[in-house]
């Protein structure tokens, strides 16, 4: 197999001529320009793959040949991948740093499954923007078992940042999800089976779009996927606790549209109202239990 491990594809890409490209702070037109002459080069080597892939089989394809397709170096296709099967993926690495970024930025008080849930889009988006290569690169992914594996250790690099990102909100001092005890025992179950569902759901999503040759509101589906997991693993969040572009606060009132959005309960039109009594410094258990006592009742009569 064509390989060289001691290259990292995040080093500094030499123009097609061969010379260095011009480097500078990452806001300066040099370094634009010579971030862009990485991304058109890694973009160009991974069409020259993909096609020779296509035309002539995986395992009959060389290093040499696909450098040859693009018009540069074998050492130059170093500079960029490591291998012929990485060729396959250009954009999961600025993909990742821009998830990445992502959470970093988020807001503390949005709640963190819907963080999470845009960063997982943020890949969506990166497959949906060339319909017709990521088609193509799914059909070959699934004839050629190494190239599964290695589409396999993508997927955990994103599931680890998210669950490492859950983890994180419960040593913040800031509100967390109701559910979930800062220092409790289930804090990291509930973290991994989070980030493993919502990245699940996008390649279940995914899978099936690209089955349909690329067509429909893929994103639509997707964020589908997501409310079934708000409702199974997030059925409320902590008091304060946002949606993006929503604050609920504590004992506020939401009409049923809302709370069909956050996944809080909502009455009936038809339902009485039931007024109970508590003293202010009685235990929250004891004030639960009296108004299940008091609905309980209700019923009865």
């Amino acid at each position: 197999m064509d390989r060289v491990q001691s290259v990292s594809p995040q080093q500094s890409a030499p123009a097609r001529d061969g010379r260095t490209a011009g480097t500078g702070q990452d806001g300066a037109p040099g370094g634009r320009r010579a971030a862009a002459q990485r991304q058109q080069m890694r973009q160009d080597l991974a069409t020259a793959a993909m096609e020779l892939f296509a035309s002539q089989g995986y395992e009959e394809t060389t290093v040499d040949q696909i450098a040859a397709a693009a018009g540069v170096a074998r050492r130059t296709f170093f500079r960029y991948f490591r291998s012929k099967e990485e060729a396959i993926f250009p954009d999961h690495d600025d993909t990742l740093v821009r998830v990445a970024d992502l959470l970093a930025s988020a807001e503390p008080e949005e709640h963190p499954l819907d963080v999470v849930c845009r960063g997982i889009k943020e890949v969506l988006r990166m497959y949906a923007s060339t319909p017709g290569v990521s088609v193509a690169r799914y059909q070959l992914i699934r004839q050629v078992p190494t190239l599964r594996e290695r589409e396999i250790a993508v997927v955990a690099r994103y599931e680890r940042l998210f669950t490492r990102y859950l983890l994180g909100r419960f040593d913040t001092a800031g509100e967390i999800p109701s559910g979930w005890q800062r220092g409790g025992e289930d804090d990291s179950m509930l973290a991994e089976v989070s980030a493993a569902a919502v990245v699940a759901a996008h390649n279940h999503v995914l899978r099936r779009w690209l089955r349909a040759g690329g067509r429909g509101d893929v994103e639509a589906q997707l964020d589908h996927s997501f409310e079934v997991i708000r409702r199974t693993f997030w059925a409320s969040s902590a008091p304060g606790a946002r949606r993006r572009g929503a604050v609920v606060a504590p004992g506020a009132s939401v009409t049923e549209e809302e709370a069909a959005t956050t996944g809080a309960p909502s009455a009936t039109s038809g339902g009485e109202v039931l007024i109970t009594v508590a003293r202010t410094d009685a235990p929250l258990d004891v004030v639960v239990d009296a108004v299940r006592a008091a609905l309980e009742g209700v019923r009865q009569a």
